[in-house]
């Protein structure tokens, strides 16, 4: 099958970082899958919730906080602070982000901080979750190599990689990477968490008013182990690319883009 986008069914859609998108982060990267961007940004401080120090939990504390742009979708989405209240969505997006980088930071290592994950959507065109914690975990790697490299760190806290991807029964086949237009029209929609070791974080995956088969799901779950490792290759290039700041074309390319 082809998909409307050209794309093979195991094909991701074009996957970009931009990395030390937001100079005053601890580490940032702008991450795109296909029209879907989204800027994820981590600050590191000092301190811990009262909470744990209540509790005299060791380590730190690893937290995120996710948000869709007004501007990110065709119809204006109205921000959560203009409403009083953080939507639903947002709410579990936010907390399946946090419980994906503490299955791959050491608490421990990470000694008396706090780390904020921001995870703020630009464009959606699907896939928002999956870019979000992909961009995250890109974003706390350059995050503690500069700790490391300040020697505010002796070992970084980040054990291995994490990545989602999502994946689908459209049209009657299992697909990778669904843009918006295939998760809204799939059968099954589903979203895979996993470390660089294929190790299991979470899968979130229900049929749309219907029902799948457990061949369908070894079908959607190869096609995630496969996008995963793309996933991790380019992760791992990024942070490289982060050594230096993000070439200056890259960040005209960026403004032309959005003054369009």
């Amino acid at each position: 099958m082809s998909r409307d986008d050209g794309r093979a069914p195991d094909a991701l859609r074009k996957i970009t970082f931009v990395p030390n998108i937001a100079p005053h982060a601890s580490g940032s990267v702008l991450v795109s899958f296909g029209a879907t961007q989204v800027i994820c940004a981590v600050m590191v401080e000092d301190g811990v919730p009262h909470w744990m120090k209540q509790q005299q939990v060791p380590g730190g504390w690893l937290t995120a906080e996710y948000s869709m742009l007004p501007y990110s979708t065709l119809s204006r989405k109205p921000r959560d602070s203009s409403r009083g209240r953080i939507d639903g969505r947002s709410s579990e997006i936010q907390r399946l982000i946090g419980r994906a980088m503490r299955a791959v930071v050491d608490l421990r290592v990470l000694g008396q901080r706090t780390v904020w994950i921001d995870c703020d959507v630009l464009q959606a065109d699907g896939g928002t979750r999956t870019a979000s914690i992909t961009g995250a975990c890109v974003a706390c790697a350059i995050a503690f190599n500069k700790l490391l490299a300040t020697r505010k760190l002796k070992a970084s806290p980040l054990k291995k990689m994490v990545a989602a991807v999502s994946a689908g029964v459209y049209r009657n086949e299992a697909i990778l990477d669904l843009c918006y237009v295939e998760d809204r029209d799939a059968t099954v929609d589903a979203n895979f968490v996993m470390t660089e070791a294929l190790e299991f974080v979470e899968i979130q995956s229900s049929g749309e008013e219907a029902t799948f088969s457990e061949a369908q799901m070894s079908d959607m779950l190869a096609l995630s182990k496969k996008g995963v490792k793309e996933l991790v290759e380019l992760q791992y290039q990024a942070i490289r690319d982060a050594e230096g700041a993000a070439a200056p074309d890259q960040l005209a390319d960026l403004a032309k883009q959005f003054s369009k």
